[in-house]
């Protein structure tokens, strides 16, 4: 996870991002996308502080803000109260503000942006106050047709509040919810005019409602504790409130949570899902699944292909916290060479780390990490990472293993080469930026300062998910299963 930098000209990039320390700010990784949280105690009781250890299951899906909106069903229509603001789910909540946050029905978001400004003013949950109550509402994803709604809504006099497309999806509900009986009609009536990445979690006065995109490009789940039901990002969330896991939400599907139990409406689902490949090889925590895949065996799977595919003669196997090391575990155990422990992580430095100099940017990955001298010394080392964007973190990483000793450095990368950008809500920057697009894997092999290099098959890529093919690879293959933007708008509008 240490070489997914773009660059801080754009505006989705900030010095306070998770891995940033690790590249000096210049440089940080790629975005861990934005998680969300939903929840609706049907017997009444109060869910923002399962909503709070919910977000902090997703932190790792995205630091810069985050916030909880809830109101009671039994109140009256418009009794929402929010929470939200810049920083870790930690700093930005304390004991006071939750007792404030009564109620029996909420939603929650952690973001990053994938581009567009990372302001207080584009914190989620958003909140829209309208003729028929009040709409509580988080979404993680990238709309590719989010310019031309807007503007279409602006034309009418809609005014926007935010720079980021979750509002436009909001502004349709609501206009949608004005013209239909229910308000899962209006969210229908909505996806039926937005293109592109979104799940959502909604809740109405009275309903809380998840809703994937047809192609399922990011992930949903369904889960129930007590007379509880819970939307979330990722499996893991459930687990840390002592949720059980009831189903994933299908591509396509709206999910609706009512005093009667849940409804389903799968009308929308694509012909083909086209799930994330990347929320397997990096995304979502390891203890994650989706769609009823393990995250940790895909990743482990990846590192098996790699020890078939790219044979090495070496003395350990070493991962590149956190997301290589399931991949060097497979290597290992694929391979029969002993799998090991080359770095040590500094874990305390987050999004308050300050950017060093221009003139100490060199040495700003042993900020982040370290390598261990005892483990690498003498040594042929083969170092599993799970992607590489620009090359200059994992040459400087490399150069690490060596300065410590590492008789031989060999790369291996649990994902094909980015090529392209992506539309749907991954920080992929644009193709001139991406080393494997404009060099060959020997050129970029010396250009790491490596022995050798290899990255995953991309004939084998749907062997992490046990054979199934409907999953996105567009940023490695340029078949992107909805027709991208004519311009690079990523800038200007994300989730």
């Amino acid at each position: 996870m240490n070489e997914k930098e773009h660059c801080m000209s754009r505006a989705g990039c900030l010095e306070c991002q998770k891995e940033c320390a690790l590249a000096g700010g210049e440089e940080c990784s790629l975005g861990e996308e934005c998680g969300v949280f939903g929840m609706y105690d049907l017997d009444g009781n109060n869910v923002s502080s399962s909503i709070y250890y919910g977000l902090f299951s997703l932190q790792h899906r995205g630091q810069e803000s985050c916030g909880i909106a809830v109101s009671r069903t039994d109140g009256p229509p418009r009794n929402s109260k929010t929470y939200k603001g810049m920083g870790l789910v930690n700093e930005v909540f304390h004991p006071e503000a939750l007792d404030k946050l009564e109620g029996d029905i909420g939603v929650g978001h952690v973001r990053y942006s994938t581009a567009g400004a990372s302001i207080a003013e584009n914190t989620q949950p958003l909140v829209l106050n309208y003729i028929k109550g009040t709409l509580l509402l988080a979404h993680n994803g990238n709309l590719v047709n989010a310019v031309e709604l807007r503007n279409r809504l602006e034309m009418k006099g809609a005014i926007f509040q935010t720079t980021i497309d979750s509002e436009v999806i909001a502004y349709l509900i609501a206009v949608e919810r004005i013209a239909v009986g229910t308000v899962e009609d209006a969210v229908k009536n909505a996806m039926q005019k937005i293109k592109g990445a979104y799940s959502l979690v909604v809740a109405s006065p009275r309903k809380l409602i998840g809703a994937r995109d047809p192609h399922g490009f990011r992930p949903l789940c369904i889960g129930k504790r007590d007379n509880a039901y819970i939307f979330a990002s990722e499996t893991c969330a459930l687990d840390t409130i002592g949720a059980t896991f009831v189903r994933d939400v299908e591509p396509g599907e709206i999910v609706t949570i009512t005093t009667e139990g849940i409804q389903s409406d799968i009308s929308m689902r694509a012909d083909k899902p086209a799930r994330c490949i990347f929320e397997y090889i990096y995304f979502a925590r390891p203890d994650s699944y989706f769609d009823g895949i393990s995250v940790h065996s895909s990743r482990i799977t990846a590192g098996r292909i790699l020890a078939q595919t790219y044979p090495v003669e070496a003395d350990i196997v070493v991962g590149v916290p956190e997301s290589g090391n399931a991949a060097a575990m497979g290597f290992s155990l694929e391979s029969g060479i002993p799998y090991g422990t080359a770095f040590v992580k500094n874990s305390y430095v987050g999004r308050t780390f300050i950017k060093p100099k221009q003139s100490a940017r060199e040495s700003s990955v042993m900020v982040k990490l370290n390598a261990l001298r005892e483990a690498v010394r003498g040594k042929r080392v083969v170092m599993v990472d799970d992607s590489i964007v620009r090359g200059t973190t994992s040459a400087r990483i490399v150069k690490m293993l060596r300065d410590a000793g590492a008789l031989q450095v060999h790369v291996r990368i649990s994902s094909p080469p980015f090529r392209y950008p992506c539309y749907f809500g991954t920080d992929v920057p644009s193709s001139d930026q991406l080393i494997a697009y404009n060099h060959s894997e020997e050129e970029i092999c010396k250009m790491l300062g490596a022995d050798s290099l290899g990255y995953l098959p991309l004939e084998r890529l749907g062997e992490l998910l046990d054979g199934d093919e409907g999953y996105c690879d567009a940023c490695f293959t340029k078949n992107y299963p909805v027709a991208p933007p004519k311009e690079d708008i990523r800038g200007e509008y994300e989730n």
